[in-house]
């Protein structure tokens, strides 16, 4: 079993509660309760094995990570190296880095996405290499005995006249690419039964090579695959639409796509901005909406509260989550102020969506984290890469992220138990 040193958490409560007594920006404080309430926190020098887990077993609380399992629930933990071994004999600079993955719990299977790239030679030690911008591919993996051994290790390619190096229209895998950005973006399984992957593809310009907008680094467009099940145990994609941003008004175009399906059938899509530094663009996170599983989406909008009144959120990744009892759950960062590109990464929050305008309830927002005096010293804090779950007995939601100083080159890792309000006091 893995253990954990824990460390004092006053002062981070501390900064909380003075974020939520004056940051009317962010709560619109009055008598409404607000979405969870936070049952625990622990902060440790080493990563939860709750970081990126996830059920493996329909019946069975089994847990499972690209790294750990847990058979009794999270009570006791175990190294589980099932990935490794498909990564045995790769040429040198080759990777295979599972990312985000799912159970499908009509059939009992774990569905796990792969950041693929094989580019011979490659540092292992760069962690984004431009490179990949030109050569990220997507393979995907399923397991039927919850991730102890699985199935298949195959790219994934569109149905029809398309093939590994051509995987999908417009994409040329070695001129553009297309991957999955973060935690965020995990594959749902859609009460229908089907499998929607959201991740994001580089584009290319009418000269051949990536389309990259001034002042942008990189650019990237939002796509939703859609996966059906053969009877083999196997997925066939397609990708139906893109989602495409406005450079004028998100410069680095639309990314790190997350998606929750609504109790009516819709299907929301989160995704990050960016201002790329311009202090004269607002920094926000976008939505859109799609009306038929992921087929076709509606042109995408500034992500505003149920009010009609917006927020700033700088150009980081979020998740959103879909509860047990059919609420939609949305963790990122939201700042008072307009962001400087990435920047701040701080507050972090947790607020609900509304079932009807699927827009952020505004009296819902509970910060979760904020900079505190401790994190004065330390350099630059970065409140991101979050995980979100729920633990199937108790119902709470179970949060994981890193809380990096001094621009990542130090870290600690946060958990956090949040049970969510009765329904009936519920915004």
């Amino acid at each position: 079993m893995r253990t954990h040193h824990l460390k004092h958490f006053s002062l981070i409560i501390a900064a909380i509660s003075v974020v939520l007594s004056s940051t009317q920006k962010l709560t619109a404080a009055d008598a409404q309760p607000p979405c969870v309430t936070i049952v625990k926190r622990e902060l440790t020098d080493a990563i939860s094995p709750y970081y990126r887990a996830i059920y493996g077993d329909v019946s069975k609380n089994r847990l499972v990570s690209s790294s750990w399992q847990s058979d009794d629930n999270g009570k006791n933990w175990s190294p589980i190296r099932s990935h490794h071994a498909l990564a045995r004999g790769l040429t040198p600079g080759f990777r295979r880095n599972p990312t985000t993955s799912t159970l499908d719990p009509n059939r009992n299977c774990v569905v796990a996405i792969v950041n693929a790239l094989d580019t011979p030679n490659l540092d292992p030690k760069i962690n984004e290499p431009p490179i990949a911008q030109k050569t990220y591919y997507l393979r995907y993996r399923v397991s039927t005995d919850g991730g102890a051994s699985w199935l298949c290790d195959d790219p994934i390619v569109g149905e029809g006249d398309f093939d590994a190096k051509h995987p999908f229209e417009d994409l040329w895998i070695g001129k553009n690419a297309i991957y999955v950005g973060d935690n965020g973006c995990a594959p749902i399984v859609t009460d229908s039964g089907r499998v929607l992957q959201p991740v994001q593809m580089t584009v290319l310009d009418e000269a051949g090579e990536l389309y990259q907008p001034p002042r942008a680094h990189t650019y990237t467009e939002a796509v939703v695959l859609v996966g059906n099940w053969t009877a083999e145990n196997r997925i066939t994609w397609r990708m139906p639409t893109r989602v495409k941003g406005d450079p004028a008004k998100t410069v680095r175009g639309l990314i790190e796509p997350t998606i929750a399906e609504s109790t009516d059938g819709r299907i929301l899509m989160v995704m990050r901005g960016s201002n790329s530094h311009d202090s004269t663009v607002a920094s926000s996170k976008w939505f859109a909406v799609s009306n038929d599983e992921g087929e076709t989406w509606s042109e995408p909008k500034r992500w505003a509260y149920d009010d009609g009144t917006s927020f700033y959120s700088p150009s980081s990744m979020s998740v959103l989550m879909r509860h047990s009892s059919g609420r939609i759950f949305w963790v990122g960062n939201i700042t008072p102020e307009n962001p400087d590109g990435n920047l701040p990464r701080f507050p972090l929050v947790i607020a609900e969506v509304d079932p009807q305008s699927l827009q952020l309830i505004r009296s819902s927002v509970v910060v979760v984290d904020q900079k505190n005096p401790e994190d004065e010293a330390r350099g630059r804090l970065d409140l991101s890469h979050v995980h979100l779950m729920e633990d199937r007995e108790t119902k709470e939601m179970i949060l994981t992220y890193t809380r990096a100083h001094h621009a990542y080159r130090q870290r600690e890792y946060a958990l956090l138990r949040l049970a969510p309000s009765s329904t009936d006091e519920a915004p």
